[in-house]
């Protein structure tokens, strides 16, 4: 709505990546939304139902008190001494400079094995919660807590990381240490609509602001002028809906995928060296076409679910996404619901990482997922059980002894 009132008072209604404002593009846009909304709320409340809250125990970390978050202590040194040289590297290399890594590695080490500090976090928050431990073991457990944060904090903080893997991961911590904050839909809602729709804006706006200090304490309304607030919404970092309409154009041009745009997302582990006509991230063909059609200067863009469908399957692909989005979303509520502190860590970071898969693009949003995935959950769960089946295994031989 904003940025439509802004194009309205153009002679020349251009967005911020110069593509021009068409109302019946913008029409279609929010008919695609509505589409996809509706769809979406209809399977998720025919769905919602198969949601059962489970009982089971999870017996793998009954009496093993010590031994895993000294293992997942182990690990997480580890790795931190086996990247330390990436993470120099990453301190110090300058905002505008490319990494010196190609995309596998990168996402190896840090959506994989940058997130095993969390996930031993994970399963000392769940002792601390279940049972009463006694003071040696509490101490122990709280000791290992502060250990393994201050690892996470080394590998995952602002100055190596992007903000859209950074606001799930600390999101998770608060949920974790503090969820009356945010153990509601109400008070989860509230805080991002918030962040997104006010201080975001606002900080934009305070970082290029033309106005100076002194004016801004003696006049504090230059704050809230209008137009200059109006600016932040105008930006790169809210380009979704507008890429919608790329995609509307898109498909226009050169028809549907048919699927075969997805599969960069689902294939996003085959490299290119062995697939060389392997398709580009969706948010790369949007930029690479304004580069070509309007002079764009920036080719990595968003696209967001809705589009993403659309560009696939057309009208059919905008419900079928909402379908998948629907499922998705009930699955992950049964993690949610469950016993299990490493289900409820993912599904809880699924949730706020909705942000940035919603906007897109697909590639990189279900990519960066599937990894954390493997390093928060896949992987622990593969150290527990190798771990507790040695130590069963010790047990029950020297039983028999």
């Amino acid at each position: 709505m904003n940025q439509a009132n802004v194009m309205t008072a153009m002679e020349f209604p251009i967005y911020g990546n110069q593509f021009p404002y068409n109302e019946w593009t913008f029409i279609k846009t929010n008919f695609l939304i509505s589409l996809f909304h509706i769809f979406f709320f209809i399977i998720y409340v025919g769905s919602k139902t198969l949601i059962k809250k489970s009982n089971k125990v999870v017996t793998s970390l009954k009496g093993k008190t010590y031994l895993f978050p000294s293992i997942f202590i182990l690990f997480s040194v580890l790795v931190l001494i086996f990247n330390f040289g990436f993470l120099i590297d990453e301190y110090t290399r300058p905002s505008w400079k490319a990494p010196d890594y190609n995309i596998s590695d990168l996402l190896i080490r840090t959506k994989v094995l940058f997130v095993i500090p969390l996930a031993g976090i994970v399963l000392c928050v769940g002792y601390l919660r279940k049972r009463k431990l006694p003071l040696q073991k509490l101490l122990f457990v709280t000791l290992s807590i502060l250990l393994l944060l201050f690892i996470l904090l080394v590998l995952k903080n602002p100055l190596t990381e992007k903000r859209n893997a950074l606001g799930p991961i600390y999101l998770l911590l608060i949920f974790l240490f503090y969820p009356r904050l945010i153990n509601s839909n109400v008070k989860t809602t509230f805080l991002l609509f918030f962040s997104m729709i006010v201080v975001f804006p606002a900080l934009q706006f305070l970082t290029h602001v033309d106005y100076g200090f002194a004016e801004l304490v003696s006049n504090p309304s230059l704050i809230l002028r209008k137009n200059d607030l109006s600016l932040g919404f105008m930006s790169l970092n809210y380009d979704a809906f507008v890429n919608i309409g790329v995609v509307i154009e898109i498909v226009e041009n050169d028809g549907v995928s048919f699927g075969f745009q997805s599969l960069s997302a689902f294939l996003f582990f085959v490299p290119r060296s062995l697939w060389p006509s392997k398709p580009d991230s969706s948010g790369l063909v949007v930029g690479d076409y304004l580069i070509d059609k309007y002079d764009f200067w920036f080719a990595n863009l968003s696209n967001p679910l809705v589009s993403e469908g659309f560009m696939n399957f057309g009208y059919f692909g905008v419900l079928l996404m909402a379908f998948l989005l629907a499922i998705t979303i009930v699955f992950f509520l049964t993690w949610l619901n469950s016993n299990d502190y490493l289900k409820k860590a993912i599904a809880f970071y699924f949730a706020m990482h909705l942000i940035f898969l919603l906007r897109g693009d697909f590639t990189n949003g279900f990519s960066y997922f599937v990894g954390t995935l493997i390093g928060l959950y896949i992987i622990p769960k593969i150290i527990i059980y190798i771990s507790g089946f040695i130590l069963d295994q010790k047990v029950w031989v020297s039983k028999k002894k």
